[in-house]
């Protein structure tokens, strides 16, 4: 058998770092535009930045070689933040 078709592939770390480097640039870029509205641009704000934190979480902390269920334990606290960050929000208006 050939050992290099078992061997599993890395990521290219540099291209990924490269991808977040230029959504950073993006998210600053999109934070200095003054003429869209306010929650137009903390929307785009939050995109950028979960897009960002999926990334990381795929490639560096390698969920996308992962089981399905490794994913699962991983993403599951994340509706308890959002509920968390909802409630804050809204926490002035009761």
């Amino acid at each position: 058998m050939d050992d290099l078709a078992h061997r599993k592939q890395h990521p290219n770390y540099l291209l990924i770092w490269a991808y977040l480097f230029i959504l950073t640039i993006v998210e600053v870029a999109v934070a200095f535009l003054s003429h869209i509205p306010r929650n137009l641009l903390l929307l785009a704000l939050v995109f950028l930045a979960v897009w960002k934190a999926g990334l990381v979480a795929l490639f560096f902390m390698h969920l996308k070689f992962e089981s399905n269920r490794l994913r699962i334990l991983a993403a599951a606290p994340l509706p308890l933040a959002l509920i968390l960050v909802l409630a804050v929000i809204t926490e002035f208006r009761w």
